[in-house]
């Protein structure tokens, strides 16, 4: 009898798993999730209880002590350890603290392109206890000085190759008793202090951990600015709770202490910062930097320096599909891919070119307080739901209503919850453990993230501005941005689709899809700017009959812009709201235009067509 009973016992065991696989075949993987969430949840818990407080710059200066002489920072020709790193960053903080009298807590800008000096300068002021702002270095004139009032930085520090960008607003900083110094030896304009020179002069002996005495978890670390696609760039206030949060990406994508990154992401936004270089910090490994991104480069890179892990952004792996092939394209140690955006035709397409690389896709926004990780690699999934995960977040897919730019109510007036399968905006519950903390000096912006009254009167959401859709399987998918899906004939249209499509015709190459206004209708109808590949006409004929093939009437693409380059931000992200504000008047827009006429196909847009649109001779 006991035998029969034992023999049961382990015979059940013994299928427990093979069970366990056919009701959810990602068993082991959830699992192992599991496993590392719990294992960031303890972490987490321990630094909020610990005193003094314990920073990713207390773990860079225990990567200092444990191996100093490891390879921190490899750029272009040079390479920095460990402990070189410290001693670089040593100096740059007695230069700063003895020449911009800088104490705990205050704020410092920095206007620098990717290179080692960034990290230094960013070392020292987490080692005065102050903040740094990082500014977009791409950007100018109006939108500097709005960046640099968000923060109310006292301190300037620019790049040498950056003096022009800062002699145009100097006069304004001036009159704000803004220090400012650059990276330089020697400079001749009023009002701009040489700074290299202080710190080949200071001393590289450590700083006592006293001049940070007063931080904890919650201190704001860092300002990282918002892409500014729909506007000017807003400041996301990132506290030390939140950096630790996003470093800990590498955990959970399977970052191993020997892996080397390649960052040329810019340092100036969180992918490349939080989650590259803070998370590279936390894991003690090697850093490649790259002043930015170039696709004939890239692989040469990562043979040349042994890359094993790269991040990227979705055009960024586009790019790299796009550019002509090699015999050599999957010669390369790369194993991991971490990053965002990536749209499942490229992914696919991705894979079968440069071999067998992990992608770990991510959710998530620089201010926002939920985001999700395909842990499973599931191919055009932006994350999978789990469900410590729920546990921990509480966040819903509600119904949007594109025309009215506004959620749809229920008779109650509370929000109401999209079913699995169907496209929602995503929102998130502001609590203690999820906080949203907002922008810098714009309360305006930062209440209308918020949504209130959402399913129970009172409670409070962050609104994340984006529709996704959560299958059956609880993956999750990325559909489209509030402001980039539009209404027409009282249809919703998702731009990202019709991008996806129109990339599918031989002569394109990029494609950027909005909608604009048009005199006497209502919502917005369809337009795209499209970049041809290179050496190819605009086959207008094939782009007809592929969009009638593939694309309901009021989907279509009514206007078409040629243009040489698309515009982009800093971190890949296309731009709409000039594009939009541009329409498709040839009077305006220089670029080759072209209108779909009713059963012709697409024809050159001239001043008489407009007339006829604009004066409603022309129905659309």
């Amino acid at each position: 009898m006991f035998a029969y009973i034992l023999y049961t016992v382990v015979t059940g065991l013994a299928i427990l798993p093979l069970l366990l696989y056919a009701r959810n075949p990602y068993f082991l993987r959830d699992l192992n999730y599991a496993i590392t969430a719990i294992q960031i949840a303890i972490r987490v818990g321990k630094f909020k209880r610990q005193k003094p407080f314990y920073s990713v710059l207390d773990s860079f200066l225990d990567k200092v002590a444990k191996q100093p002489d490891k390879r921190f920072i490899l750029f272009e020709e040079s390479s920095y350890t460990y402990s070189q790193a410290d001693k670089e960053s040593n100096k740059v903080a007695r230069a700063l603290s003895t020449h911009a009298q800088l104490k705990e807590g205050d704020t410092v800008a920095l206007f620098l392109g990717n290179e080692p000096q960034f990290v230094w300068m960013w070392l020292a002021l987490a080692k005065l206890g102050c903040i740094a702002s990082l500014l977009n270095n791409n950007i100018r004139s109006k939108s500097l000085l709005h960046c640099f009032s968000c923060c109310e930085a006292k301190v300037l520090v620019i790049g040498a190759e950056l003096r022009g960008a800062v002699e145009e607003v100097l006069p304004t900083l001036k009159q704000q008793d803004v220090r400012v110094f650059i990276l330089s030896d020697d400079c001749d304009v009023e009002g701009i202090e040489n700074l290299s020179d202080k710190i080949q002069q200071a001393s590289d002996q450590p700083l006592s951990p006293q001049l940070r005495a007063n931080i904890h978890i919650k201190s704001p670390a860092l300002y990282i600015y918002t892409s500014g696609t729909t506007g000017l760039p807003k400041a996301a206030v990132i506290n030390h709770e939140r950096l630790w949060m996003a470093s800990f990406l590498q955990w959970v994508a399977g970052v191993r202490s020997d892996d080397i990154i390649y960052i040329y992401l810019p340092l100036y936004h969180s992918a490349g910062f939080l989650m590259g270089l803070c998370g590279a910090i936390d894991k003690g490994i090697t850093v490649v930097l790259r002043r930015k991104f170039s696709a004939t480069h890239f692989w040469n890179d990562c043979r040349k320096y042994n890359v094993t892990v790269i991040q990227y952004i979705g055009e960024i792996m586009r790019y790299l599909c796009n550019s002509p092939k090699r015999d050599n394209d999957r010669d390369h140690k790369v194993r991991l891919a971490v990053g965002n955006g990536i749209r499942a035709d490229t992914w696919a397409e991705f894979l079968q070119r440069f071999g067998d690389i992990r992608i770990c896709e991510c959710y998530g926004a620089t201010e926002g307080n939920v985001g999700f990780v395909n842990y499973i690699g599931k191919i055009g999934a932006i994350g999978k739901e789990h469900f410590l995960h729920k546990m921990g977040y509480s966040y819903a897919l509600i119904r949007y209503d594109t025309e009215k730019e506004e959620p749809v109510k229920d008779s109650r007036g509370f929000c109401i919850e999209v079913p699995r399968g169907e496209t929602g905006l995503l929102v998130a519950k502001i609590g203690e453990r999820t906080p949203f903390s907002g922008y810098a000096k714009n309360r305006q912006q930062t209440e209308k993230k918020k949504l209130r009254d959402v399913f129970v009167k009172g409670d409070l959401y962050f609104n994340s501005g984006d529709l996704l859709k959560i299958d059956n399987e609880g993956f999750i998918f990325f559909q489209d941005r509030i402001g980039d899906t539009f209404r027409w004939k009282g249809e919703n249209v998702a731009t990202t689709e019709v991008a996806d499509l129109l990339l599918m015709v031989d002569c394109i190459e990029e494609a950027n899809v909005y909608g604009v206004k048009v005199p006497g209708h209502e919502g917005r109808i369809g337009m795209a700017a499209l970049k041809l590949k290179e050496s190819m006409d605009f086959d207008s004929k094939a782009t007809y009959r592929h969009v009638k093939n593939h694309l309901p009437s009021y989907a279509r693409p009514r206007f078409v812009r040629i243009q040489d380059a698309l515009a982009v931000t800093g971190t890949f992200k296309q731009t709409k709201v000039k594009l939009a504000e541009e329409g498709f008047n040839p009077a305006v827009v220089t670029n080759p235009l072209f209108y779909l006429e009713d059963n012709k196909g697409y024809v050159p847009m001239t001043q008489e067509i407009f007339s006829s649109i604009e004066e409603g001779r022309i129905r659309l």
